[in-house]
């Protein structure tokens, strides 16, 4: 089941969308506190997001633009303001499509599927986890964090995914180095070292410092 996120200031058309395309067999969800869109957006993980632009303290095309830092989830934007420059600016921000209000709700259906099909025909759905301000897309490989973002080598992802899928818990060294060779066969004990020292310059790089805290003769941790 796909999932929808609606960001539309008008309360009465967000719950409109959202019991029509239930009806359809989406999953929905209306952003009701406008100063925790991101949050809110992290925390459902859509796989499409219907978005006006005006919106109470962030507008519809700053918030896409911070949407993509972190992601590459299909936006579709709906608004009255539908000349050709909020168009166009809609799409330079990177929007996906572009609905005019007053619209017929079942012309929106049909854009809905179709972006769906575009976007997940031949690709998975995104995948992130938050923590403290870091976007870990699992989808792309990409860690982000206050707008800058590093790409991850397939080791460094395997380590932040089992750290952050156990945030607040240590994770033995053996458990990392099983999830990163896929084995239980001996490896040397100094390989993980070197991996979790690369990984941890790429992280205070982008301002993360001491994201990753050493349990001495335990394993490491996230908290």
């Amino acid at each position: 089941m796909y999932k929808i996120l609606i960001v539309e200031d008008d309360f009465v058309i967000a719950k409109s969308l959202q019991s029509h395309l239930r009806s359809w067999g989406y999953e929905v969800e209306v952003v009701t506190d406008f100063q925790q869109v991101m949050q809110t957006y992290i925390a459902f993980d859509p796989q499409l997001i219907l978005l006006d632009i005006s919106l109470p303290f962030m507008n519809g095309f700053t918030l896409c633009s911070e949407i993509r830092k972190v992601s590459k989830v299909p936006i579709m934007f709906i608004s009255s303001a539908s000349d050709n420059m909020n168009i166009v600016m809609a799409i330079n921000m990177g929007g996906d499509d572009f609905i005019a209000k007053p619209f017929d709700i079942n012309i929106l259906t049909s854009k809905v599927q179709a972006l769906l099909r575009r976007a997940y025909d031949f690709t998975g759905q995104s995948n992130l986890i938050e923590h403290n301000g870091a976007i870990l897309n699992t989808s792309d490989g990409t860690l982000t964090y206050q707008g800058k973002k590093i790409d991850l080598t397939k080791n460094d992802l395997k380590i932040l995914h089992i750290l952050l899928e156990n945030k607040g818990r240590t994770v033995t060294r053996d458990a990392i180095m099983t999830r990163l060779w896929e084995t239980d066969s001996f490896i040397d004990d100094n390989t993980l070292t070197v991996n979790m020292t690369r990984l941890r310059k790429k992280l205070e790089a982008i301002g993360l410092q001491n994201f990753i805290k050493t349990k001495k003769g335990i394993g490491y941790l996230v908290d």
